[in-house]
């Protein structure tokens, strides 16, 4: 019977183990874990095929064509007959570094829909913490991300925590430049942008996989092309990666692409882009041409590619219909508390004389969904749009936006309906796309309010709705762009692949019934399908239940040496 494993190298070591006496089988150690008779699926975008996989601790100890090893024993056998199993999905652009750090780290809408490793980092990261920051009120943790290895001691403050996926990070843009600049706005000067490039170099070196800015808010917003290149450079020699929230998704979108481009190409830098859409209606057509861009920047060298999730609808705070301005030096509330200010900040609103994003013009406001609200007198409008919210009291949208922001006190978490169907589809079917969920972990059962149905169901959506309804792409294409894709750009060694030796990340789950269950209406639901999550070996999701284990390790990048933080996780991954 032909072995249909993506590599003959592999395929020769696992009929090498098969080969052995029957003597010195007998005595191999029994096996953590026997998973018998799945469809394996191994992240390399090889074709699928009938087989056995086995764990031995934390790795992957064999992975076999079904039957080959008959008679082998483990602690845990389970028949996956008409079941697939994969490498752990790998989130791209994960936000749930609060959960890591304070909340419910087990994140559990994250590991029922099969996400073993979760990357953040998108603007804002809790260090480095520049030590004029630190104040008699700071903790002693948070003290500590303000020591020269404090990204490194923020890493391992998730993982002794106890946390239930692993976890990388790139280094937030806000932060590094507010280490260099505090609140100040306008250009850089050359000390400040100094101390960023040593603050970013410290971080790559404790394995930070590189900078990732977030351009369409404050600070980042502030920060122009040239200071970025300028940064950047810091992190060349460390091969860490520019990932960006572009300066503009809708109006300005090839504009702001062609600056990341430009980015990368003066820093001599990899560029990633953040969740690619083409937002607002007026600006679907773009969509075809930021393709066309990117496929040009690649074929003239530059090693450029980008994430997405599978929605058409964005999430992100009420204040991005604010223009940056008003958030300048973290006044806002103070702005919108003074008359004459907020009168000038409708102005802007109403006839920009800067180039700004504004998604309630973009989706309007019948396309704004307020996701939740905590003051008595507003919570009832939790779940409302904000044209209904606007019409019940009797106020233009400018006028009720700037309320709800003012009596929240906070960016008043909204989802925005922004992209065309035509536009995901196209951009999931390109090669060089992966995954990312733009979202955070809730527990479902303590949940408050709406969030995005993407915290629960990015993956599964896409191999249930898109791959086995749509028919979008290949099953084994997709896990490829949830695995070993996002492996390779990171960097990560000894993950998102089914091979001998790789850490046990894995996903058991049904082709026929995986997909999503969250709505933007009713979100927090877990996914169907996911039989089960490991982690590092570890079952942290089974049969609809988490398992309450935490085995998830802080990952670094290849910047992580013995120079940096004396740990190194993550390195050259092995070709598949």
């Amino acid at each position: 019977m032909p072995i249909a494993l993506p590599s003959a190298r592999r395929a020769l070591a696992a009929l090498a183990l098969v080969a052995l006496p029957l003597g010195a089988q007998a005595t191999v150690p029994p096996y953590d874990i026997m998973i018998l008779n799945a469809r394996v699926i191994d992240g390399s975008g090889a074709p699928s095929f009938i087989g056995d996989v086995f764990v031995r601790g934390d790795r992957i100890a064999l992975v076999a064509p079904a039957g080959v090893l008959a008679g082998r024993q483990a602690k845990d056998t389970v028949d996956a007959s008409g079941l697939a199993i994969s490498p752990g999905f790998i989130d791209l652009l994960g936000q749930s570094h609060w959960y890591f750090l304070y909340g419910d780290g087990r994140v559990i809408s994250k590991v029922s829909q099969g996400v073993t490793t979760e990357i953040v980092g998108e603007g804002t990261t809790y260090a480095p913490v520049h030590p004029r920051s630190v104040n008699a009120r700071s903790t002693a943790m948070v003290r500590s991300f303000a020591q020269p290895n404090g990204f490194a001691n923020w890493l391992e403050a998730m993982e002794k925590r106890g946390i239930s996926t692993n976890v990388g990070a790139f280094v937030g843009g806000h932060s590094i430049r507010q280490y260099g600049m505090g609140t100040r706005t306008g250009p850089a000067p050359t000390e400040a942008v100094r101390e960023m490039q040593a603050a970013l170099e410290r971080a790559m070196r404790d394995g930070a996989f590189g900078l990732a800015t977030a351009l369409i808010y404050a600070p980042g917003t502030f920060a122009e092309k040239d200071e970025l290149v300028e940064v950047a450079k810091a992190m060349a020699p460390f091969d860490g990666l520019y990932v960006t929230h572009l300066r503009s998704e809708g109006d300005g979108i090839l504009e702001a692409l062609d600056e990341a481009i430009e980015i990368g190409r003066e820093a001599g830098v990899r560029v990633e882009i953040y969740h690619l859409k083409a937002a607002g209606r007026r600006n679907w057509e773009k969509g075809p041409e930021t393709l066309r861009r990117i496929e040009d920047a690649r074929a003239t060298g530059l090693d450029i590619e980008a994430n997405t999730y599978p929605y058409v609808a964005a999430a992100t705070g009420l204040t991005s219909c604010l223009p940056p301005s008003a958030s300048e030096g973290g006044r806002l509330q103070a702005r919108l508390a003074d008359p004459g200010q907020r009168a000038q900040i409708r102005a802007e609103i109403e006839r920009p004389t800067t180039a700004w994003e504004n998604f309630c013009a973009l989706a309007g406001p019948e396309g704004v969904l307020i996701s939740r609200l905590a003051t008595d007198s507003l919570r009832r409008y939790s779940g409302m749009r904000l044209s209904e919210i606007a019409a019940d009291r009797g106020t233009d949208w400018i006028e009720t936006a700037m309320t709800l922001i003012r009596a929240e006190r906070n960016r008043v978490e909204t989802i925005y309906f922004l992209m065309s169907e035509e536009n995901v589809v196209r951009n999931l079917q390109q090669p060089w796309m992966k995954v990312g969920s733009d979202a955070g972990g809730p527990n479902p059962r303590a949940a408050a309010g709406l969030v995005h149905p993407r915290s629960y169901g990015t993956f599964t959506r896409i191999l249930g709705h898109y791959v086995r309804d749509q028919q979008v792409m290949p099953l084994e294409e997709a896990v490829r762009k949830m695995t070993w894709a996002t492996a390779r750009r990171l960097g990560i060694a000894e993950r998102g692949l089914l091979a001998p030796g790789m850490f046990a990340d894995l996903v058991l789950f049904d082709p026929a019934t995986i997909g999503d269950r969250a709505t933007f209406e009713r979100p927090h639901q877990v996914s169907a399908g996911i039989v089960a999550t490991y982690v590092n070996g570890v079952p942290v999701w089974r049969n609809g239940s988490h398992t309450n284990a935490r085995p998830g390790r802080a990952l670094r990048g290849p910047g992580a040496t013995a120079g940096g933080s004396g740990i190194r996780t993550a390195g050259t991954a092995p070709s598949p």
